[in-house]
C-alpha cells in the first residue's frame, strides 16, 4: 500500500532473522496490552476495586461468558488462549489507524501463524482432553475412508482462516484509500467509523472460529465420556 512505517528505523537483522516493523509493531502491542494489565492486577481488592480492576474483570467476565456459551464447562481452560487471541487481533487490526503504523493482520505471515496457532491448540486441547490414541482415532471415524477428507478438512479451514482475515484487512485499506482518493477530507470520520466497526468484527470471526474448532476438538472428548 506504500503506507511508511514508523518503526522502519528500528528494524534490525540477526544472522538470517530479519525483525521489521511488523514484529515492532506487534511488540508494542505487547506492551500495551500487557503493561496495564500487570499494573490493574498488582494490587487486587475485593473491597474497593479501583476503576480499572473493575473495567478488566468487566472484559474477563464477558470473554469467559462468551467462551462459556461455546463451550460449556470449558471457559476457564479456554479464556487464556481465545481471550489473548480476540483482545491482540482487535488491537492488531486498530493499531493501523495510528499514523505511520500499519496492521500486523494486514500480513499474510502473521495472519498464517495466527491460523497455525488455532489449528495446534485444537489438537492441543483435544489431546490433553482425551488422550493421543482417541484424539486421532475420530479421524477414522465414522469410516476409516474418510480419514484423506478429515486431514484436507484440517488443513483448508486453517488456510481460510488466515486468508480470510489478511483479505479483509487488505480489502478494507484499500477501500479507504479509494474514498479518501475520491472524497478527500469529507470522509475521514464515516471511514474511521466503519474501520473500527470492521476491525472488531473480523477479530470476533477469527476468535470464534477458533473458539468453534477446539470446542469441537472437546465435544468429542465430552461424547466419549458420556459413552
Amino acid at each position: 500500500m506504500g503506507k511508511p512505517e514508523l518503526l522502519e528505523w528500528l528494524a534490525f537483522s540477526i544472522g538470517p532473522l530479519h525483525v521489521g516493523p511488523t514484529v515492532m509493531t506487534t511488540w508494542l502491542l505487547m506492551a500495551m496490552m500487557v503493561v496495564p494489565a500487570w499494573a490493574v492486577t498488582r494490587r487486587l481488592s475485593v473491597e474497593s476495586p479501583s476503576r480499572g480492576q473493575s473495567a478488566l474483570e468487566g472484559v474477563v467476565l464477558a470473554l469467559q461468558g462468551a467462551i462459556g456459551d461455546a463451550a460449556p464447562g470449558h471457559a476457564g481452560r479456554l479464556l487464556p488462549f481465545i481471550g489473548t487471541l480476540w483482545l491482540y487481533i482487535a488491537a492488531a487490526n486498530l493499531i493501523g489507524l495510528v499514523p505511520g503504523l500499519r496492521a500486523p493482520t494486514g500480513e499474510l505471515s502473521v495472519t498464517v501463524a495466527l491460523a497455525l496457532m488455532v489449528f495446534a491448540a485444537v489438537h492441543w486441547f483435544g489431546i490433553r482432553a482425551d488422550g493421543l490414541r482417541s484424539h486421532l482415532r475420530h479421524y477414522l471415524e465414522p469410516n476409516p475412508v474418510l480419514l484423506p477428507f478429515h486431514v484436507l478438512g484440517e488443513i483448508t479451514r486453517t488456510l481460510a482462516m488466515a486468508v480470510r482475515l489478511f483479505g479483509n484487512l487488505l480489502s478494507l485499506e484499500m477501500a479507504a484509500l479509494l474514498v479518501l482518493l475520491v472524497a478527500g477530507l469529507l470522509a475521514p470520520v464515516p471511514l474511521l467509523m466503519l474501520h473500527i466497526v470492521e476491525a472488531l468484527v473480523q477479530a470476533y470471526i477469527f476468535g470464534t472460529l477458533a473458539l468453534v474448532y477446539i470446542a469441537g476438538a472437546l465435544q468429542s472428548h465430552d461424547m466419549h465420556k458420556k459413552d
